[in-house]
């Protein structure tokens, strides 16, 4: 396979269709089952999940953090309106970020952000635009941040999130990212203790997803596409809990694009998993063969993305495909604050 078009993973999506707003209750999203082998669909309510899970199973959940990486503030000299995201840490209070309007973030231009609670200098323009910024401050980072940042929505929320916490999972524990790992959004602390005492074990593992998530896949030839890197970490814990479902011929299913990811970066050559942290670029699209996952919980994406690519791998394009159509028919709320899909 040496040609796979981007617009093959092409659909209409009505803008109303956009989902907004997190649901007051977290649980009560729609979700679509998917059977990857046959293509049938049927419709629930996201607590209706224990009817599709079964003893043994193991659930691969992600409990990255989102950092609020989104500062607005002001060039020291001139009093301009900037924005700066936070994308990676490097040491010593350095972070490689975005910044808008990043023509006239040269190197050695000031920002201030909340009255000088943080300050920051531009030290060096990096690859694709990206910016070196040192910050500096009285205290600890991560309550500055805080205080003055906000959540780092994708471009397709214009409104205003009202409360922090609805764009972090409920178990979210090690900050570092950029985005949530939204299929995790749908799960309430009530219906992950009810699965486990179904018999289902719940591992943890721990992805930073990055902005380059919501990149665009720019170029036709789909396998021309560069992935962009993220860091991962499986504990002991983890690895011998998902061992086990597998050698005791059980399923694994992953919570997620970025929990799929990690699995399939990680798993060895014999089949199995083992307490590692590393960076994935990997790249999952039709004709990839699955080494660890039976099963994927996952929101619907946005057309041409890497992610609806994933998802093609896993259940087949055209089953995917019609399975959006019919989601879209029936009114399924789209993208990070949308309804799920379960594709067994």
């Amino acid at each position: 396979m040496d040609n796979i078009k981007k617009s093959d993973f092409y659909f209409e999506l009505p803008k109303e269709l956009i989902a907004q707003d997190p649901l007051e209750d977290r649980s009560s999203s729609k979700l679509l089952t998917l059977k990857k082998d046959t293509g049938e669909i049927s419709h629930h309510t996201f607590r209706e999940i224990t009817g599709f899970l079964k003893p043994g199973d193991c659930l691969v959940l992600n409990d990255t953090k989102v950092l609020p990486a989104r500062l607005m503030g002001v060039k020291e000299d001139t009093g301009a309106n900037v924005e700066v995201l936070l994308l990676k840490r490097r040491e010593n209070d350095c972070w490689e970020t975005l910044v808008k309007p990043g023509k006239k973030a040269r190197p050695g231009t000031r920002l201030v952000f909340g009255d000088g609670l943080l300050k920051a200098e531009v030290l060096e323009v990096l690859e694709e635009g990206n910016r070196l910024i040192q910050f500096s401050y009285e205290g600890i980072f991560e309550e500055v941040l805080d205080r003055l940042g906000e959540m780092p929505l994708p471009p397709y929320i214009t409104h205003k999130l009202q409360d922090k916490t609805r764009y972090q999972t409920v178990y979210a524990k090690y900050e570092g990212s950029a985005a949530a790992p939204t299929a995790g959004l749908h799960f309430t602390k009530e219906l992950l203790e009810k699965i486990e005492e179904m018999g289902v074990s719940i591992a943890y593992v721990t992805l930073h997803v990055g902005l380059g998530t919501f990149r665009p896949v720019k170029v036709d030839n789909i396998l021309e596409h560069h992935m962009h890197s993220e860091y991962y970490q499986i504990s002991k814990e983890a690895a011998e809990k998902i061992n086990r479902a597998k050698a005791e011929g059980h399923r694994v299913i992953a919570v997620g694009t970025t929990s799929c990811r990690t699995l399939e970066s990680a798993v060895k050559e014999d089949g199995a998993i083992e307490e590692c942290c590393d960076n994935t670029e990997i790249f999952i699209y039709p004709g990839y063969q699955f080494q660890m996952i039976d099963g994927l919980i996952t929101n619907f994406h946005l057309p041409e993305s890497t992610l609806i690519m994933l998802v093609s791998a896993l259940a087949g394009r055209e089953h995917v495909l019609s399975a959006y159509e019919e989601a879209i028919r029936e009114k399924y709320r789209f993208f990070s604050f949308g309804d799920a899909m379960m594709i067994l």
